[in-house]
C-alpha cells in the first residue's frame, strides 16, 4: 500500500463540520498526532476548543505553523455538484502542505492498492487488489471498492456503496450512498451516481443519474 506520509508531522484538521468529526474519530483511532482544527467559523464563535481539539484559529494560523510542521487533514466533506473539497485541497497543496493518506484501524485496503495524496479510507471499508486511487478521494463508512478499480481524483465514494472489479471513476465523480455499479462500468468526470442506484452502463461526464429506472440526466444547473 502506497502511503503519502511517515507520519512524522502533526495533523491540522481543516473544517468541523460532519465529515470533519468522522476524520477526527479515525485520526484518533489510528493514533495520529492531532495539534488542532482550523475553522474560520469557529473562530468567528471564539470557540477555543472543539470535540476536545484545540481550535488554532481560521486558515491565517497556518501561515504561523508552516508546511515543514504539519501536515494537514480536510475535514470539509463533498457535496454532490460541489467542488469546495477540491479548492480547498489543490489550493493548500500549492502552498507546499501534504494531506497524507488515511486509513481507518477497521478499514481492509489490499497490500498493492495505490493510495495517493488525501485519500480517505473510513471505517469498515475494503478496497481489493490492483485498485488505484487518486488524490483526495474518500471511500466513505463501508463502502466496497473490489478489484482492479481505478478512482480519479477528488471522488466521493459515499457510505455502504459497492463497486465491483474493474471498475473506472472519473476525476470528481460522486458515487451516492448504497449506489452498485457492476463490473467493468465507467462513470464520466464529474458525474454523479444517486443513492441506491444500480449503474448497468457507462455513464457519460457531467451526467446524473437517479432512481430505479436508471434514466441519466444532465447534471449541470437546468438539466433535466
Amino acid at each position: 500500500m502506497s502511503m503519502s506520509s511517515t507520519f512524522d508531522r502533526p495533523l491540522v484538521l481543516l473544517g468541523a463540520g460532519g465529515h470533519a468529526r468522522v476524520l477526527l474519530a479515525l485520526v484518533r483511532a489510528s493514533g495520529h498526532a492531532l495539534l488542532g482544527v482550523c475553522d474560520p467559523a469557529l473562530q468567528e464563535q471564539g470557540c477555543g476548543d472543539w470535540e476536545g481539539v484545540p481550535v488554532l484559529g481560521g486558515d491565517e494560523a497556518l501561515d504561523r505553523l508552516g508546511p515543514a510542521q504539519v501536515d494537514l487533514a480536510l475535514g470539509v466533506g463533498q457535496l454532490a455538484g460541489s467542488g469546495l473539497r477540491s479548492r480547498l485541497y489543490f489550493a493548500w497543496r500549492a502552498r507546499g502542505y501534504a494531506f497524507p493518506s488515511l486509513v481507518h484501524p477497521t478499514a481492509w485496503v489490499a497490500p498493492d492498492v495505490a493510495l495517493s495524496d488525501g485519500a480517505q479510507i473510513m471505517a469498515g471499508a475494503v478496497v481489493q487488489p490492483g485498485c488505484v486511487l487518486g488524490a483526495n478521494v474518500t471511500i466513505n463508512t463501508h463502502a466496497s471498492v473490489d478489484h482492479d478499480c481505478r478512482i480519479g481524483a477528488d471522488v466521493h465514494i459515499a457510505p455502504g456503496a459497492v463497486l465491483c472489479g474493474a471498475v473506472q471513476v472519473g476525476n470528481g465523480a460522486f458515487i451516492g450512498a448504497g449506489a452498485v455499479l457492476i463490473q467493468g462500468v465507467r462513470v464520466g468526470d464529474a458525474a454523479v451516481v444517486g443513492a441506491g442506484v444500480t449503474l448497468v452502463r457507462d455513464l457519460a461526464p457531467g451526467a446524473l443519474i437517479v432512481g430505479p429506472a436508471n434514466r441519466p440526466r444532465d447534471a449541470s444547473p437546468g438539466g433535466s
